[in-house]
């Protein structure tokens, strides 16, 4: 259990979106997609190379409010709701961290949904969409992992995921972004200081998390227990550049790394957890 089952969360601004049809491609998302797709060849054998593709032209997906989401028990017991609980934790964290904060859009995707950053499914997995300010994340990711994994995709580790989506948001809204693109490769590439700083930022999160408290004053969120901060840690690891490539082929390629090891992703996780936002800048000496 994450949520206080009495809690209202019924105020979050995230919506669902999907079952469309549409070619994956396009550009910019930051986030998960490329290792999630990884994963999933790895976990099936299939080819999804196809998902990174140039993309095209997509019809337009529906729209809805996310239904039966109203108290933290019914984010308890829904992954879906979950993710949509967990807005105004996040925004009411951020609001009081960063001067002039405006909340993303989150995009809870059912199937697919197209996005100025290419498709958005389970198979791209969740990302950030700079051009929209928009995080997109399709609770059926979870299952996957769940599958692969059991409690590494646990009710902590799906809220990390999120919290990281969210720190790429904080990024593009402070100027982080621009000031180091996130391109490049290799341990010590602005790609995986990107990546890094928002697994900080999302540690940071949830070292905050039972600060954030619903209308009526009641705290969203518990304290995490050293299970689930467990499981959000193995989380980090299981998405290291290292694991991925070790499992998927058996040898690691440091030089091609995009978002960081496991050791590093969780170091910067913990590292948020325990000393905040101000001791998140991964931009500053050499290998982060």
């Amino acid at each position: 259990m994450t949520f206080n089952p009495d809690a209202d969360v019924s105020g979050s601004r995230a919506r669902k979106r999907g079952r469309s049809v549409a070619v994956a491609g396009g550009v910019g998302a930051v986030g998960l997609g490329g290792l999630a797709i990884l994963l999933l060849q790895m976990f099936t054998g299939a080819d999804l190379t196809a998902f990174l593709g140039d993309g095209g032209t997509a019809p337009s997906a529906q729209e809805s409010t996310i239904e039966g989401c109203a108290t933290g028990a019914d984010a308890n017991a829904n992954d879906e709701c979950r993710l949509a609980a967990a807005y105004p934790a996040l925004d009411g964290y951020w609001s009081g961290e960063v001067d002039g904060y405006r909340g993303p859009e989150l995009i809870i995707v059912d199937g697919s949904t197209p996005t100025a950053c290419g498709t958005a499914s389970n198979a791209t997995g969740p990302f950030y969409c700079p051009p929209e300010e928009t995080i997109y994340i399709d609770p059926a990711f979870f299952g996957v992992l769940r599958q692969q994994f059991g409690d590494d995709a646990g009710p902590l580790a799906q809220l990390y995921v999120l919290a990281h989506e969210w720190g790429h948001h904080i990024q593009q809204i402070t100027g982080i972004m621009d000031r180091y693109p996130p391109n490049g490769t290799g341990p010590a590439s602005n790609g995986v200081r990107v990546e890094l700083q928002a697994d900080c930022f999302a540690g940071s999160w949830v070292g905050a998390m039972t600060e954030q408290t619903d209308v009526n004053g009641v705290p969203y969120l518990r304290t995490p227990t050293d299970a689930q901060l467990r499981d959000a840690l193995e989380a980090a690891a299981t998405v290291g550049d290292d694991n991925i490539q070790a499992q998927s082929s058996g040898r690691v390629h440091p030089e091609t790394w995009t978002h960081g090891s496991s050791q590093q992703r969780q170091q910067w996780f913990a590292a948020g957890y325990d000393g905040g936002v101000g001791v998140c800048d991964t931009f500053v000496g050499g290998a982060p």
